[in-house]
């Protein structure tokens, strides 16, 4: 436990120093020799879809430089509210409380779909775990503490699970990521619901945090006996083991584009946008997927920078969807890519 430990202030102190709170005001004009600068800050989920998203727009549109800082979804929520960046970003809808403070209305507009995995590091094991719903609660309460857990056993019939401690961790700031997560734990498990709680930051009643899906996924492949939860893309591009989790039929699923997609099948979609697909309903859904939202206020001082948002985000929701699979995120459905084009005039111009 001290290694952890030790490991996550190292890997805090790492995250600090590498993504500075974005600055800037909403409303001054930002401008570098012409050029039209928009400062955006937030989620982690999707920082590399939109790197990818505002290479490819700035290519075409010379005069505009947008930037993104992937400090989490709490810190994106306080800086849009607080007026410092001109577009936020999240991967949990504001709550009504937080619309409420932010003093005028803010929109959402799901960007892509993603999925949230159990990364772990378990000597011995390199094949893909199957975790019940109801022990994946038990792990991050504190009830379930070494991998030969008997839910985890069942689950994995032929694996030779090791009497190894589980050494969770999350993550230490306001998250979107630990929103479905714990979004999803909420609804699989009472008593997950009235201990931890569903929101961007928590009190959790075990484990250690780091900083970002970065951070969680660095940990967790340096601690053996580690478990934890990052965006599936950070599995992927570290190379680490991550499990297939029980949904609501019952089925073990694996995340992937398509039972990412098949979680969104079917759900009905305010016109707020504000919804949830975790344990969704069909055999095929992976019950920890989401939209992930830019957030930008409906009525902006600075006019040209609301064009350009609303230009970058029509971009986003046509061309700019034929990014998503190859970074490992699944394409909006048409019918929510059609109603945000709607939506899209309600931003003043």
């Amino acid at each position: 436990m001290k290694k952890l430990v030790a490991l996550a202030l190292l890997l805090a102190a790492a995250g600090c120093a590498k993504q500075e709170p974005a600055t800037g005001t909403q409303g001054a004009a930002a401008n570098n020799g012409g050029a039209i600068v928009i400062n955006g800050a937030g989620a982690t989920f999707p920082y590399p879809i939109y790197s990818k998203w505002f290479s490819e727009y700035g290519k075409a549109h010379p005069n505009v430089k947008i930037n993104y800082q992937s400090i989490g979804s709490g810190g994106g929520i306080k800086q849009l509210s607080a007026k410092t960046v001109f577009f936020g970003a999240t991967d949990g809808p504001m709550s009504d409380e937080q619309l409420k403070n932010a003093g005028a209305p803010i929109l959402h507009f799901p960007t892509v779909l993603g999925g949230v995995v159990p990364i772990y590091n378990v000597p011995g094991v390199s094949q893909p775990l199957n975790f019940p719903a109801s022990t994946l609660a038990d792990i991050y309460l504190g009830k379930s503490k070494k991998w030969n857990d008997a839910g985890l056993a069942k689950a994995n019939p032929g694996v030779k699970l090791p009497d190894t401690d589980i050494a969770v961790v999350h993550r230490s700031d306001g998250s979107g990521t630990t929103y479905i997560f714990v979004d999803f734990l909420s609804k699989v498990s009472a008593e997950a619901k009235t201990k931890i709680g569903v929101a961007t930051s928590v009190s959790w009643p075990v484990g250690v945090g780091a900083k970002g899906n970065e951070g969680v996924a660095g940990l967790v492949k340096q601690t053996p006996g580690a478990i934890g939860y990052v965006e599936l893309i950070y599995a992927t591009q570290n190379n680490i083991t991550f499990g297939a989790v029980q949904n609501k039929s019952g089925k073990f699923v694996q995340a992937s584009l398509q039972s990412v997609t098949a979680a969104a099948a079917g759900v009905t979609i305010p016109d707020d946008f504000r919804v949830s697909i975790t344990n969704a309903d069909g055999a095929d859904a992976y019950p920890l997927s989401s939209f992930t939202w830019l957030l930008l206020y409906q009525n902006n001082e600075d006019k040209a920078r609301a064009k350009v948002m609303v230009d970058f985000l029509k971009w986003a929701l046509t061309d700019g969807q034929k990014f998503a699979p190859e970074l490992g995120y699944a394409p909006l459905p048409q019918p929510v890519i059609e109603k945000e084009k709607i939506a899209l005039q309600k931003v003043a111009l």
